[in-house]
């Protein structure tokens, strides 16, 4: 089980029966609003409202990568965009969708709807 707390820090809690071990796993020091696996699982994104995008690999126990920062105090959420790892669609309240290239970190398309989002 991953969960983040309200601090920035990654924490993950292995659960067998009723006994259970925490580790923290990653401090990225922003509030983390979203936390999406990958299609393939081998990959984490920690998503700030502030508009940073992290990368964290269960598998290789490191720190969290900043994958892109894009400076947006409006920033809503965050996925990868299937298939692979390679790119994440991203949306802002003001309704811009964005999509990113995250080896890059480079913004490739985006499209304003035209409404306001929220996440209920």
């Amino acid at each position: 089980l991953y969960f983040s707390a309200q601090e920035g820090i990654l924490i993950f809690y292995h659960i067998k029966g009723l006994q259970y071990e925490m580790k923290i796993c990653a401090d990225i020091s922003q509030p983390i609003s979203n936390l999406i696996f990958s299609p393939d699982y081998t990959s984490l994104l920690l998503v700030t409202d502030q508009g940073t995008v992290y990368s964290y690999e269960p598998a290789h126990s490191g720190e969290a990568v900043k994958l892109l920062d894009t400076s947006s105090s409006c920033f809503l959420a965050a996925d990868f965009l299937s298939p692979g790892n390679d790119y994440c669609v991203s949306v802002t309240t003001a309704g811009e969708v964005q999509v990113w290239s995250l080896a890059a970190g480079t913004l490739l398309s985006k499209i304003n709807l035209g409404i306001e989002v929220h996440i209920t």
